[in-house]
């Protein structure tokens, strides 16, 4: 029996290093849906700020998350899912997101916008990052990691599936697929 995963937006969330693209991108091929890196959203002053270590400020981040609100609304009104990779850090910046649900009602976390969060510790996280600039692959920097770890703050209430990042990919693609669809 087929599932209906239509009109969904599911954010894989986390700090840098989390795995968030490589993980959102093999959710979207198995859900057959499109997959939306938000770091190709961020402005060219955004990427250059944290190259040069500079954090983000909220005066940043809340254009470049209202951009990311209003592409996945254009999605979930078309009757579309949609894997968005965003670190979505903290607890008003998902309420943005949640936001592109139409019928969203602020504050209630009862939304088309669901997030899943890809946890793992500071250590192994600093040493992805470290990777990947070597290998010259993205543009933040090791030294933004602590800032972003402050920054990250989950509600409990919010239901966000917490899974460990260190787990396989396949299995970690399962994990959230099992959770988000378990009552589909």
């Amino acid at each position: 029996m087929a599932v209906d995963h239509k009109g969904r937006a599911i954010v894989i969330m986390g700090v840098s290093g989390a795995g968030k693209s490589t993980i959102g991108d093999m959710f979207a091929k198995v859900l057959n849906c499109s997959f939306l890196d938000a770091d190709d959203f961020h402005p060219p002053l955004n990427k250059e700020k944290m190259r040069q270590c500079i954090p983000l400020s909220d005066e940043d981040r809340i254009p470049w998350l209202e951009t990311l609100r209003d592409v996945l609304k254009d999605r979930l009104e078309d009757g579309k899912t949609v894997i968005l990779g965003c670190s979505s850090l903290q607890k008003h910046y998902r309420e943005i997101l949640r936001s592109a649900d139409a019928d969203y009602v602020l504050g209630s976390y009862d939304s088309r916008v669901q997030f899943a969060l890809l946890d793992a510790e500071a250590d192994v996280l600093a040493a992805r990052l470290e990777k990947r600039a070597a290998e010259g692959k993205h543009f933040m920097p090791v030294a933004l990691l602590q800032s972003q770890l402050e920054l990250l703050h989950i509600d409990e209430g919010e239901g966000i599936f917490k899974v460990d990042a260190t787990l396989s990919p396949l299995v970690i693609v399962s994990k959230i697929r099992a959770f988000m669809f378990s009552n589909a």
